[in-house]
């Protein structure tokens, strides 16, 4: 009984106790809880901004659609840089560009 009488009386308090208790079990043992919470906010602010950036990429790709069905011309340019077609008259030389990792 002497051990109880050290304890202050708000900490004896039942409903202190009750409160503590689930306090503890919603902040570290719960399945949701507080650092899950963080880390589920956290992917969420990434899935967002890739988002972003796939709607920015397929925004640009049917701008270039577009032009593609559209103009003939543009058309040839994109069939000469991505397949390296040409026309029955030309010669094509493909040089390549230097990489940054170079020792020259």
């Amino acid at each position: 009984m002497k051990l109880l009488n050290h304890i202050p009386p708000f900490l004896r308090n039942k409903y202190f106790i009750s409160v503590a208790i689930f306090g503890i079990v919603i902040i570290f043992l719960d399945k949701n809880d507080f650092f899950t919470q963080l880390e589920r906010k956290n992917e969420l602010r990434e899935l967002e901004q890739s988002k972003q950036h796939y709607t920015k990429e397929i925004a640009s790709e049917r701008k270039e659609l577009e032009a593609l069905k559209n103009n003939p011309a543009t058309l040839e340019k994109y069939a000469r840089e991505k397949y390296l077609m040409k026309r029955d008259n030309e010669e094509i030389f493909i040089v390549p560009e230097k990489s940054d990792n170079s020792n020259n």
